[in-house]
């Protein structure tokens, strides 16, 4: 994981990395297909114990 945050470093202008990074097997999805990010969301927060959800 260092070594892709190293070279988006190298790459991207530091605001656009994302603080908390996780690789997951699968994504939730929708019916259609969609990927559900406010369910990745929630999972995020409640791994990182968060008190507020994150951000979109």
């Amino acid at each position: 994981m260092q070594q892709i945050l190293d070279f988006c470093k190298g790459q991207i202008v530091h605001y656009k990395i994302s603080a908390y990074t996780r690789f997951v097997d699968d994504c939730p999805m929708t019916v259609t297909g969609k990927i559900q990010k406010f369910v990745m969301r929630k999972q995020m927060a409640e791994g990182l114990h968060l008190t507020k959800p994150l951000m979109a």
